[in-house]
This record gives structure tokens, C-alpha cells and sequence, in this order.
């Protein structure tokens, strides 16, 4: 295999690569993208300010108050005043939302992990396995990745 000689080409080939297996991994979810991000950031991290989530998220103050909304009218997330600072509101996932992201996060699964042994060998497993921690760093320089909370400083933590 001939690797492309510019990073400009080998992103877009990726691109392209990733576009359509996404789109199907994506098919059977029922929440968007971001309401999933959202769900998941605040149970890996615990409860966060409505900030911490837009920077999380890379979308506006006023994207995440309208998913926020949406979240908690169908009951997958709660708003209480923070115990520390009584101004600011934390949002947190109940059960439900738990329950719910679980769902999220495995719709599509079974397609993708049949594919998986399906259509490749053990060695292109272990390729793939090697490459999941590159994909990972293509992230670590994005806008707000630095700048944004981690499990460590989250409210949770601290009590």
C-alpha cells in the first residue's frame, strides 16, 4: 500500500473512508450527535455548567441552552444550583438519561462489530487497534480541547 505523500490527501481519503461507515454506525440512534456528546460528557465528567458543556461541545452558549431544554423535558437530564456557588446551575444525567446514552452508544454496534469479523483478518484487527490512539491525538490540538473541563476539576469530583 502506497501512502499519500501529503497530509492534505491522506485527510481527505480519511474523511471519505470514515463518512460512509459513520452514517451507518449512526442510523439506529435517535438522539443527535451532540445531544449524545452532551449525554456523555456529563457521565464520564459528572454534573458541569451549561459552559463547561458548550466548550466540551465546540457549539454556543445558546446551542447547548436549547439541547439542555430539550434533554431535560424528556427527563434525561436535571438542573440543580451548584452546592459550591449557589449562582451557577449544574446539569447532571438521571437514570434515565444513563439508560438512554447506554442505548446511544451501543446502536449500531452490532453492525459495526459483525462487520468487524466479518471483512477483517487479525491483522488488520490489530491495524485498526493501533490506529484508534493516532485518531484519538487528531483531536488533542482542536479549539477549546485545552481549555476544556476534565474529570478531575468537574464538580463531582471536588465533593
Amino acid at each position: 500500500m502506497t501512502l499519500p505523500a501529503d497530509p492534505a490527501t491522506l485527510a481527505a481519503e480519511l474523511r471519505d473512508a470514515l463518512r460512509p461507515l459513520w452514517r451507518r454506525f449512526n442510523a439506529h440512534r435517535t438522539l443527535s450527535l451532540g445531544k449524545v456528546g452532551i449525554l456523555s460528557h456529563l457521565a464520564s465528567r459528572g454534573p458541569l455548567t451549561a459552559t463547561d458543556l458548550a466548550g466540551l461541545e465546540r457549539i454556543s452558549h445558546q446551542a447547548i441552552a436549547n439541547a439542555v431544554r430539550e434533554l431535560e423535558e424528556l427527563g434525561l437530564i436535571r438542573r440543580s444550583p451548584d452546592p459550591d456557588d449557589g449562582r451557577r446551575v449544574l446539569v447532571q444525567l438521571t437514570d434515565s438519561g444513563r439508560e438512554r446514552l447506554r442505548a446511544e452508544q451501543t446502536a449500531g454496534q452490532d453492525w459495526l462489530a459483525r462487520s468487524v469479523a466479518d471483512h477483517l483478518d487479525d491483522a488488520d484487527r490489530a491495524t485498526i487497534a493501533a490506529a484508534i490512539p493516532l485518531l484519538r491525538r487528531l483531536d488533542a490540538d482542536a479549539p477549546g480541547a485545552a481549555d476544556a473541563p476534565n474529570a478531575a476539576d468537574s464538580p463531582s469530583a471536588r465533593r
